[in-house]
């Protein structure tokens, strides 16, 4: 049994590596709970549950500045040049992520290239000029990420399968407005979101980062992993969703002309992207080398591998049929 987390530490925290505008930098992730998600309507989203309940505002701000010191040890430990600081739904949202936490995050990582999530509702000009400018007092090459979860460009996808509560009109709009004052802009991607075949998924992704790659500064590929305590998990229990397979992934990022990190969260096991359970360790190793190196050529080597299991990938990509059980669990 895991041992239940004080409310004053971070959900989880972790140093690695990222690759931004084609330089390797060192990063420390940090995943901090919060008010929680406004919306909190996500079919595949576990997190929105990841939050303080019933609690007063200047309570909210106790735990979350105790969880904000555990991250300022790491920093001072690590000296990573990004900090990516994820919440339970958008750091933006002052109910989620009161107003007084927000700039103490800024000044906390000033000079260093900070990425942060945020609904499109909760994007202010005026906050983000001024997180901008605090970011670059001490390192003009620093910058400031606005993650945003599109999903899909697809408007009747993001509605019908997800439940995003979002028009693509309105991520452009938005777009426009983060580069306008100097910050950039990073798109998360769902592959396969509920209801769609093994096919729809794959055309859908790659359709989404064809139009996205004029507007977007980094994507960000996140195979749809079966949560719990999620409308996706029912679905799951009753046979009614697989995870994509790792072939599909691999075949997303080789076939793309962008650079699409990924990171498949429980990839090779039930409840994530998975093939045979053969393959899948080799495919994860290069999905994660490809992160880094942005080597295609490694991702198309993937594809040349065989494995029993892809006979069995491309039989469910051209028979399985929309609006039907899942050919395979």
């Amino acid at each position: 049994m895991k041992p239940i987390k004080k409310p004053e530490d971070p959900l989880a925290i972790w140093n690695g590596q990222d690759r931004i505008a084609d330089n390797i930098l060192t990063s420390v992730t940090a995943i901090i709970r919060s008010g929680g998600c406004s919306w909190n309507r996500c079919k595949m989203c576990q997190y929105r549950h990841e939050r303080f309940v019933g609690i007063e505002t200047g309570e909210l701000i106790r735990l979350m500045s105790a969880q904000l010191n555990k991250l300022e040890e790491e920093i001072n430990k690590v000296k990573p040049q990004v900090i990516k600081l994820y919440t339970s739904g958008s750091f933006l949202d002052p109910a989620e992520v009161p107003s007084e936490i927000q700039d103490k995050v800024i000044n906390l990582v000033k000079g260093k290239t900070l990425i942060v999530e945020s609904r499109c509702d909760y994007i202010n000009k005026d906050k983000l000029k001024m997180m901008v400018e605090t970011l670059k007092e001490e390192n003009d090459s620093a910058d400031l990420f606005i993650a945003i979860g599109l999903e899909t460009t697809s408007d009747i996808i993001r509605e019908k399968c997800i439940d995003k509560g979002l028009l693509y009109s309105d991520f452009q709009k938005m777009t426009e407005v983060i580069h306008a004052c100097g910050a950039k802009v990073k798109t998360y991607l769902l592959h396969k979101p509920p209801y769609l075949t093994e096919s729809e998924a794959h055309s859908d992704m790659m359709k989404s980062i064809k139009e996205i790659i004029p507007i977007s500064d980094l994507i960000s590929m996140n195979p749809c992993t079966v949560q719990r305590n999620t409308h996706v998990e029912s679905m799951w229990k009753q046979q009614a969703y697989r995870p994509p397979y790792l072939w599909s992934v691999a075949s997303i990022l080789a076939g793309s002309n962008a650079h699409v990190t990924c990171d498949p969260i429980g990839g090779g096991q039930t409840r994530g992207p998975h093939n045979c359970g053969r393959c899948d360790s080799v495919i994860l190793d290069a999905i994660r080398d490809y992160n880094l190196s942005a080597d295609r050529d490694l991702m198309q080597s993937v594809m040349e591998m065989d494995c029993s299991c892809k006979k069995e990938w491309e039989y469910i990509m051209s028979e399985e049929k929309s609006w039907t059980m899942p050919l395979t669990r």
